[in-house]
């Protein structure tokens, strides 16, 4: 990583904050020397100071706190990990196509999932990511319309900041097509096999298009498994409908949304994929992931060369060292000469 107010490519930007430590310590032992000064003259006019005190050294004063400055700068400049060369490793990477389909519908907004569907199913998403290793994912999100958010990629840092952001005001057509879901979610695999493909949908079950079960026909004869985490509770939840309180039906009734679970399993079944509640488990996303979709067989997705930086950390640890240890051993006052002590 390369950041613009240093002069270096660095290892670790985040142990930055370490360099603060030096000015902290020049203005802490220059603030010292201001107080010892004012000692001093309360005990005897400046102008007697040298008589009084002959072996007295302000300049060695001085550079014991330059040289701990110094030595605490070194020190973070270690932290950060300052590189200087690189090697080329050749490097291959095994793991599964996964694409997760996250329902966007205004249904989403109950909140019986806490503190509502929507945002718990993001943050299943988010947690999943921090773990894989080899996996590609993508993302897609979906309500009356399909809408693919990132292809396939190991890029875990844009799809997590991609899926932070979604909200159900970017749908173009309300109501839950999980049908139209699969469907994309099918056409980003390469249709070689689906042994190492699978589809994740993260929805309340609400499939008002009727075309989910059909899709996931079509995903089993391709050998491509569905697993689908239901969002919300069997008693289910009102709609938030912004500052107007509660989504109404046409009679004025405050509309109550509940899981469809028993679509959604049949889904999942009929692929050979499995069904789990974010009701019946705190981590039902990682909880598929690690008990089923991690055993999937993963196959070689990338092979190439990275670059693998060298970290000179122990250059400025050095200089820190000698610095920390030539103050430690400075002594802030002069030897006296032979002939001043018989005088």
């Amino acid at each position: 990583m390369n950041d613009a107010f240093l002069p270096f490519e660095v290892l670790r930007s985040d142990a930055a904050v370490w360099l603060l430590a030096a000015p902290l310590v020049l203005t802490a032992g220059l603030w010292s020397l201001r107080a010892r000064r004012a000692a001093l003259r309360r005990l005897a006019d400046e102008r007697h100071l040298d008589r009084l005190l002959p072996d007295r050294s302000p300049a060695r004063a001085r550079g014991r706190i330059l040289l701990a400055c110094g030595g605490t700068l070194f020190a973070g400049l270690a932290l950060l990990g300052p590189v200087r060369g690189y090697t080329l490793r050749e490097v291959e990477r095994k793991g599964l196509d996964i694409v997760f389909c996250i329902d966007t519908s205004r249904s989403m907004l109950a909140g019986d999932l806490k503190p509502d569907r929507l945002t718990r199913a993001k943050r299943e998403i988010v947690g999943l990511l921090g773990r894989l290793k080899g996996d590609r994912t993508a993302l897609l999100a979906f309500a009356g319309d399909v809408r693919e958010v990132a292809p396939l990629t190991h890029d875990r840092v844009t799809l997590t900041h991609f899926t932070n952001t979604l909200t159900t005001e970017e749908n173009l057509v309300g109501g839950t097509n999980l049908g139209g879901a699969l469907e994309r979610a099918l056409a980003l695999f390469d249709g070689r096999t689906g042994a190492h493909e699978a589809i994740v949908l993260l929805t309340d079950g609400e499939d008002l298009e009727g075309r989910g079960l059909e899709m996931a026909r079509v995903a089993a004869e391709r050998g491509i498994r569905v697993f689908v985490v239901g969002m919300g509770t069997a008693e289910g939840g009102k709609i938030a409908d912004g500052a107007r309180g509660f989504v109404r039906d046409e009679s004025g009734r405050e509309v109550i949304t509940r899981l469809g679970g028993a679509t959604l399993e049949e889904i999942a079944g009929a692929t050979g994929g499995a069904y789990l509640s974010a009701e019946s488990s705190a981590i039902p996303l990682e909880e598929l992931y690690t008990k089923r979709i991690s055993q999937l067989e993963a196959r070689d997705l990338w092979a190439g060369k990275v670059r693998i930086p060298h970290d000179r950390y122990q250059w400025p640890l050095v200089l820190a060292v000698g610095c920390l240890l030539i103050e430690a051993g400075l002594r802030e006052r002069r030897a006296r000469r032979e002939g001043a002590d018989r005088r």
